[in-house]
């Protein structure tokens, strides 16, 4: 039996039409291509004879419960997301899909995309609208000033631009 882990919160359902692909084409992948090889990989290692000391039997088994956690998530997650299709009636302010160009402190610029929570890449500039920073921009327009509470203290940023393309 693993570490208890408490239930996380779950995120908001929303999600961009490209968010939604992804999901599906991933949850395609999973079922057509990755599970059948782990299965057959499996397969080769129960041939192998003692499977309490075979390690390749041992690693399958548990790549396969992975997978299939995650198969079952995502079958549930496509299900419950609701697909953002609309642009917002009032453009000059942040909502979900927007694209917020933010000048810190030292005029250092940083853009990124509200987006659902399965959609967040920080690297890609792609944040959740859960997240702290996107909770702070919400309903803000061109020029106003945000505070963002992060581990390493208050930030400040002034919005410069905000756009709604893909």
């Amino acid at each position: 039996m693993g570490r208890y882990r408490p239930p996380q919160p779950r995120g908001a359902k929303y999600i961009t039409p490209g968010g939604k692909q992804a999901l599906e084409q991933e949850l395609k992948h999973l079922l057509q291509t990755e599970r059948p090889r782990v299965t057959a990989a499996l397969s080769e290692a129960a041939k192998e004879g003692d499977r309490s000391e075979n390690a390749e039997y041992i690693y399958r088994k548990k790549q396969l419960r992975e997978m299939d956690r995650r198969i079952r998530y995502l079958i549930k997650r496509n299900e419950e997301v609701n697909v953002v299709h609309r642009l917002p009636e009032d453009q000059s302010a942040v909502y979900f899909g927007a694209w917020v160009l933010l000048e810190d402190e030292c005029g250092v610029e940083h853009r990124f995309r509200i987006v659902g929570t399965d959609e967040r890449d920080p690297k890609a500039g792609l944040i959740s609208i859960d997240s702290p920073m996107a909770q702070s921009l919400l309903k803000k327009k061109v020029d106003d000033e945000v505070s963002v509470c992060t581990h390493k203290g208050v930030k400040y940023y002034s919005i410069v631009r905000i756009e709604y393309i893909d």
